[in-house]
């Protein structure tokens, strides 16, 4: 009797335990690149009381990502640098329109190692190498060609070949982090994490459009109420305290 009891327990257990198994489910993160560190932060956070959701995160310029998504390649949740790539998607019907919402802000500096301090965009035609992310396919890269436009740069430094293009961001800065370009065009809260580069100034506002990040669920993660979950986590006050700690700013 004792014995057949504590059989039973025993399959009890498993079975509890292969339920658990079979119904957590993966999500999915495809983020913007300057987000690595603070979705990281969040991943590791959420997981503290989530331990049974599997939290898989992919880090790429944004259109490279939304590239990704079109493929077919699986993505919960998209968090994309600008609103382009995101309205891309919904134009395809793979975003959840209803769950479309900016996230967090973001500000366009321009960094370098090199000895010769500047202020101004104007001054950046006394530098021979500017890194800035590839316009096709990063926003900061969009960003940038707007405002070198604005200040009418843009085709004069293209002419001259002294634009050196980033696939994003983070090699941008990893490019004036290694003092292999003179400047580099990166957000802020990546020029917040340099090791060597120094941010030289912010880009003015009225030269480019703002830096807004919206987030949304893919009509496949719409159907899976963990990546639900951890959509709504984003928007919540510790996570909004995180964002803030790595520079981002929290839309009114």
């Amino acid at each position: 009797m004792k014995n057949s009891l504590i059989y039973c327990l025993i399959l009890l257990l498993v079975f509890v335990c292969l339920t658990v198994s079979a119904s957590a489910e993966k999500v999915h993160i495809s983020a913007a690149a300057s987000l690595t560190e603070a979705v990281k932060e969040l991943v590791d956070n959420f997981h503290q009381n989530h331990s049974d959701i599997e939290l898989l995160p992919n880090f790429a310029s944004s259109g490279a990502l939304a590239k990704q998504i079109y493929a077919g390649a699986p993505a919960d949740i998209y968090i994309s640098a600008n609103p382009k790539w995101m309205d891309y998607l919904q134009q395809q019907e793979l975003i959840s329109v209803s769950s479309h919402e900016v996230l967090v802000q973001n500000s366009l500096v321009v960094v370098s190692t090199a000895g010769n301090p500047i202020n101004s965009l104007q001054q950046l035609t006394e530098f021979s190498r500017i890194a800035i992310c590839s316009p096709k396919s990063s926003p900061a890269g969009k960003y940038a060609e707007q405002a070198l436009t604005a200040a009418g740069l843009y085709s004069q430094l293209l002419a001259e070949h002294k634009l050196i293009l980033a696939k994003d961001v983070r090699q941008a800065l990893l490019y004036a982090d290694r003092g292999e370009v003179d400047a580099a065009f990166v957000y802020r809260t990546d020029a917040l994490l340099a090791a060597q580069a120094q941010i030289l100034f912010a880009v003015p506002q009225e030269f480019y459009l703002h830096v807004v990040y919206p987030a949304a669920l893919t009509i496949e993660g719409a159907k899976k109420s963990d990546a639900e979950m951890f959509f709504k986590y984003l928007f919540g006050e510790s996570a909004q305290a995180v964002f803030k700690k790595y520079g981002f700013v929290i839309p009114e």
